[in-house]
């Protein structure tokens, strides 16, 4: 009996010692799954646009197939895509009024917005002339520029500029005329001058009640933080954006975004629809380019919490387009909006053309109204679309870079 039992004993410690052992190589193999997903490395380029986006892109040119071909015209006669474009780099950005300097910040989206449509032209005509312009801007911003500076505005201007000069630079990486010590100064540029602004807003909010600042100052942050993480290779960067649009505490968020929902008539109302209609199609232009960013690095925000993004952005196509839409009161510390504002209504932001694509022609969804703004703004240009900062608020050419089958 003493033999029997010291035998089941003994069976029993070697069945625990067994099971320990699987569970242990479990455990490690999630550990070592999940750095293996925080390191994994980015696409590149992957902002914006990739690789297989250009290669689409030049075979419809060779064809002259519409509407890329009107897409590119739009782009080459632009003035910011010559290579007589001259660029004015500042050692300080000011954006907003301190009562002590003059505001600059228009030389640093011009010369953005004129670094990204000479990226395209080189991308899609393999012309190096384009590519050394683009060089050459992004060169002098980054041996020049040490802060941005202003009011509380200037968040604005790292938020929006900070993704959009990301994008210009994520696609010239790897050519052969731009060194590695240039671009790597470059993502210094950025990872020292926007991304501390960029992060400082979306914990502190200068201090301010988490719902005083409209979505629009969360989005432009978020879109940044991202880009920088891709173009540093930096992956807490990027979580950083992706975690705060899932659930951050601001308006930015995509549940604040897009924060009452119709169900009967599968839309959204946005969070600054009673403001004006100007914010409103900014925050659509932001949340798309957020989301397309995030999607060439394989996470798909547009699709998340049951397409709130894509009910949001046919709320806001569908008004400004003149239709009827319902509104729910919108309150917060700040305001009580009893009804949908009219100002700026029919505002034509280049966003149109990436939605439409993603969400009708690649995924099969319906966004009747997307759809008719797109086709509303066909060809979508880009830079200099408006008479002052709001037309550099996105960088356009939708209808060239985003399109994805001919339209009939």
């Amino acid at each position: 009996m003493k033999t029997s039992t010291a035998l089941l004993r003994s069976g029993r410690a070697i069945l625990r010692r067994c099971i320990g052992a699987a569970l242990l190589s479990a455990a490690a193999a999630l550990l070592l799954a999940g750095a293996a997903a925080a390191d994994q490395p980015f696409t590149h380029p992957g902002l914006l646009h990739t690789d297989e986006d250009f290669s689409r892109i030049k075979a419809r040119l060779v064809a002259s197939t519409q509407p890329w071909q009107d897409g590119w015209n739009r782009l080459t006669a632009n003035g910011q895509a010559s290579l007589y474009w001259r660029s004015w780099p500042q050692a300080v950005v000011y954006r907003g009024n301190d009562g002590a300097h003059s505001q600059n910040y228009s030389l640093l989206y011009k010369d953005v917005a004129a670094a990204y449509a000479l990226a395209l032209r080189w991308k899609v005509s393999g012309d190096s002339h384009y590519a050394d312009k683009a060089v050459e801007i992004m060169n002098a911003w980054s041996g020049t520029l040490t802060a941005i500076r202003g009011s509380a505005d200037a968040a604005l201007a790292a938020g929006i500029y900070g993704y959009e000069f990301a994008n210009a630079a994520e696609l010239m990486r790897g050519y052969s005329g731009w060194s590695a010590a240039d671009f790597k100064r470059f993502q210094n540029m950025m990872l020292t001058v926007f991304y501390p602004i960029n992060h400082d807003f979306l914990v502190r909010h200068n201090n301010a009640r988490i719902d005083h600042y409209w979505a629009n100052w969360d989005l432009a942050q978020m879109a940044s933080i991202l880009a920088i993480g891709v173009l540093a290779d930096r992956r807490d960067l990027y979580d950083e954006a992706v975690a705060y649009f899932k659930a951050g505490a601001g308006n930015g968020s995509v549940g604040h975004l897009v924060w009452t929902l119709y169900p009967d008539q599968g839309m959204g109302q946005v969070q600054e629809s009673g403001r004006d209609q100007g914010h409103t199609t900014l925050d659509i232009a932001l949340v798309g380019a957020l989301c397309q960013m995030a999607w060439n690095q394989g996470d798909d925000l547009f699709g998340y919490d049951d397409n709130r993004v894509l009910k949001g952005a046919e709320y806001v196509a569908a008004y400004n387009l003149g239709e009827t839409v319902p509104y729910t009161t919108y309150r917060n510390s700040d305001v009580t909006q009893t009804e949908i504002s009219s100002a700026g209504r029919g505002s034509d932001r280049p966003v149109w053309e990436l939605l439409y694509n993603h969400y009708v022609v690649l995924k099969g969804l319906s966004a009747p109204h997307i759809a008719a703004y797109a086709a509303k703004l066909r060809p979508e240009g880009g830079g200099n679309y408006g008479p002052n900062s709001g037309g550099y608020d996105q960088l356009g050419y939708g209808t060239l870079m985003y399109t994805l089958q001919p339209i009939q």
